[in-house]
């Protein structure tokens, strides 16, 4: 702290007979003034409201007759008192309102104290003056308490809530008491059901942490989010609850990001895995497949792909090998064409697939005339044969044309 002596070292004379009485009466002032402090200034908060009160007096008179170079022990008072409020889990309203209450007593004792002591009327307009620069200065040292205070809570938060989210993504489950004993440190009631949000992946676990956290605090009512594995995951309570896809989809504002099934809490580490595998699906980035249309779920003007709803790319996601040959095997025939003829008929077959018999819309989904399908319908018949007729074969053709898509894009 700095400041400037702007008195003569006698006026200490005229001042300090004042400090005794002058505690006494801030202190009533302040439980009357300060609804927050209404109360008996018994106990411990009696005990740290009486010594604030009087080392600010005392301290304010040897800075201001220049007896004192202020030190590190007597700021930290100051700084206590701010961390002493967050953790009391208060606002800093009360406190500086506090600081401005004490102000004016110590001001008007102060002045009726210095007339007596016959100091000159612009000694005792400095002294107006020093006394709510000196206010200034240590509510300055009290919000600097309380946003570390503040700080370091949130730090904690976030440990503990990262390692409750690792815990729920365990694979195998971690034991139940374990989580509920982590859930509780968290403050974090176990609800009946859990989804996992993946919103990005990246090797710097930092970063994905940051992100994650940054959904949680976005998305509020309950939501955990913490780095796990390299991926930034968001445990959601409740995923089912009125509003909850919209609100999912305007904190994310666009951004990538994938959402697991609505589980029970054991079951977490599902809802992850297959929140993750959405968010890795092929085609995140790669634009149309032959056919016109998503090689894989696109994430759309909301950012966000729901794993439930791609269940068999999924399926085919998971097994790539598996998918890979399915797609080599079946659509074999089309091996001796060249790469624009057999870009056509693999973009017949697959919109005749999906609306068999229906020349006509499958034309419009093409755009061509029907007689162009009819075409190229001979031509897949000829190389395909009866397969085409086969139920079980068409299934597996089809799910041959979305592996083959899949591979393409990814």
């Amino acid at each position: 702290m700095v400041m400037q002596a702007t008195l003569p070292p006698e006026a200490a004379d005229a001042l300090r007979p004042e400090l005794p009485r002058l505690a006494d009466d801030i202190i009533a002032a302040i439980s009357v003034e300060v609804p927050d402090y209404a109360r008996p200034m018994e106990g411990r908060f009696g005990d740290v409201t009486r010594f604030g009160v009087e080392v600010a007096l005392s301290r304010f008179v040897d800075l201001l007759v220049g007896e004192l170079h202020d030190d590190a022990s007597t700021r930290e008072t100051y700084v206590k008192l701010g961390r002493g409020e967050f953790r009391a889990g208060r606002s800093l309203d009360a406190l500086l309102a506090a600081y401005r209450v004490g102000a004016r007593v110590a001001w008007r004792r102060f002045v009726d104290a210095g007339t007596r002591g016959g100091l000159p009327p612009q000694a005792l307009y400095d002294l107006g003056e020093a006394i709510f620069a000196y206010i200034d200065e240590i509510s300055a040292e009290s919000v600097e308490g309380f946003a570390e205070a503040q700080s370091a809570a949130a730090g904690e938060t976030q440990r503990r809530r990262r390692r409750l989210l690792r815990l729920l993504a365990q694979d195998p489950p971690a034991e139940a008491e374990a989580v509920r004993t982590a859930a509780q440190a968290a403050g974090w009631p176990l609800p009946r059901s859990v989804a996992a949000i993946v919103v990005g992946e990246d090797e710097n676990e930092d970063a994905v942490d940051a992100v994650a956290a940054r959904l949680a605090r976005r998305l509020g009512e309950g939501a955990v989010g913490a780095a796990v594995g390299g991926l930034a995951v968001v445990m959601l309570p409740d995923p089912a609850g009125p509003g909850r896809r919209r609100a999912i989809e305007t904190a994310l504002a666009g951004h990538p990001a994938a959402l697991g099934p609505a589980v029970t809490w054991p079951d977490a580490a599902v809802s992850l895995r297959r929140a993750a595998a959405a968010y890795r699906l092929p085609g995140r980035q790669a634009g149309a497949s032959p056919a016109g249309q998503s090689a894989a779920p696109s994430f759309g003007e909301s950012g966000l792909v729901v794993a439930d709803d791609h269940l068999p790319a999924l399926l085919l996601a998971a097994e790539p090998a598996l998918a890979s040959d399915l797609a080599r095997t079946r659509l074999a025939p089309l091996d001796g064409l060249a790469a624009g003829p057999r870009e056509r008929l693999e973009t017949t077959l697959r919109a005749w697939l999906d609306r068999p018999g229906q020349v006509q819309a499958v034309a419009e989904q093409l755009g061509v005339h029907p007689q162009t399908v009819r075409y190229r319908l001979k031509q897949l018949r000829e190389l395909f044969g009866a397969r085409l007729e086969d139920p079980d074969a068409r299934f597996e053709l089809s799910l041959a044309l979305r592996a083959a898509a899949g591979v393409r894009y990814s």
